[in-house]
């Protein structure tokens, strides 16, 4: 049987520039698109390993404010870090769950994305202006430090976990 160039190069897993250039050409649309709306980009993968179970969890969250927020901020999430000193990509027992801050008029809003967690599994503290979101159920581990945008006291906190997705308010 005779292969095209084009099927033996994709088969050994190489991309050719046109694919590479047409993937970029994609982002910069979306980030484009971003931009004029005042929104957000959102990319997640999984890392299996030899017995098929998920070992690592990565994301990026991409935002482009509006108004006050302006400006792009990459927000990357999961349990895949590279190490600072070796520059080896690292995967962590912890997850670093998706967290977003909605700063309102009468309260702070912090919600996390933690998949397999329930309220009695989750821990909170507060110092100063620095939430920390800890939670743990089997082998899923998550953790968090959050900047607060203000100094809030434990007795402006509420919490509630629905389906893995845990909302905190802090009173103003």
């Amino acid at each position: 049987m005779v292969q095209t160039k084009k099927k033996r190069a994709k088969e050994e897993g190489f991309v050719s520039v046109g694919g590479l250039l047409g993937g970029l050409n994609k982002l910069l649309e979306n980030l484009s698109e971003l931009a004029e709306k005042g929104e957000e980009l959102r990319k997640t993968g999984e890392i299996l390993g030899p017995e098929g179970k998920v070992k690592g969890v990565y994301g990026f969250n991409i935002k482009v404010g509006i108004g006050e927020e302006k400006g792009v901020r990459v927000e990357p999430f999961g349990n895949v870090h590279t190490d600072e000193l070796s520059g080896k990509v690292t995967v962590d027992e912890v997850r670093e769950p998706m967290v977003d801050l909605f700063d309102e008029e009468e309260y702070v809003l912090i919600v996390a994305e933690m998949p397999g967690v329930s309220d009695e599994d989750i821990k909170l503290e507060v110092k100063d202006d620095i939430l920390t979101i800890a939670a743990q159920r089997g082998e899923k581990k998550y953790r968090k430090e959050v900047l607060l945008p203000k100094t809030f006291a434990a007795e402006k906190m509420t919490h509630t976990c629905r389906n893995g997705v845990l909302e905190v308010r802090f009173a103003k």
